[in-house]
């Protein structure tokens, strides 16, 4: 009795090991979530935002290429398994203007999908996903340079 016992134990034990370690491994490049966070965040910035005076049109050149790196990221994280529903905290802290906040949280997110990745079809996407964040990163900066040439001229 206590060796059927011991090998039902073993058994189980068996089939639940492997099951649990995948159910605790984040997966392959985990920062895509955050990176997604982080652009969401960005894009929230560079929207038109009630009381601002001025728009400049490098924020919807930033916004555009933002929309094209969320759009790639989502595709690697797809294909990574990744639950697109999860929105984890975005990972921006700065103090200021919207517009730095933006240029914070795309910096952010370049750090978080800067990562190592092993699916060439992945490589490519992060690729293509971190041009289009570079992209958006100065685009964002361009706009604030102008609002500080304006607050110059005030």
């Amino acid at each position: 009795m206590k060796l059927l016992k011991t090998l039902c134990f073993s058994l189980g034990l068996a089939v639940l090991l492997p099951l649990s370690a995948c159910a605790q491994m984040p997966g392959r490049h985990p920062g895509y979530l955050h990176a997604l966070s982080d652009l969401r965040e960005a894009r929230f910035y560079l929207e038109r935002q009630p009381g601002d005076p001025r728009v400049y049109a490098e924020e919807d050149r930033a916004i555009a290429e933002i929309d094209a790196a969320i759009g790639e990221i989502k595709h690697a994280a797809w294909d990574d398994g990744k639950d697109l529903r999860d929105h984890p905290p975005a990972d921006a802290r700065e103090h200021g203007s919207r517009l730095l906040k933006s240029m914070e949280a795309l910096r952010a997110a370049q750090h978080d999908i800067s990562g190592e990745e092993d699916n060439p079809e992945d490589r490519e996407l992060r690729h293509h996903a971190m041009e289009h964040v570079d992209r958006a990163l100065h685009a964002a900066g361009e706009a604030h340079n102008e609002w500080l040439r304006d607050m110059g001229r005030r």
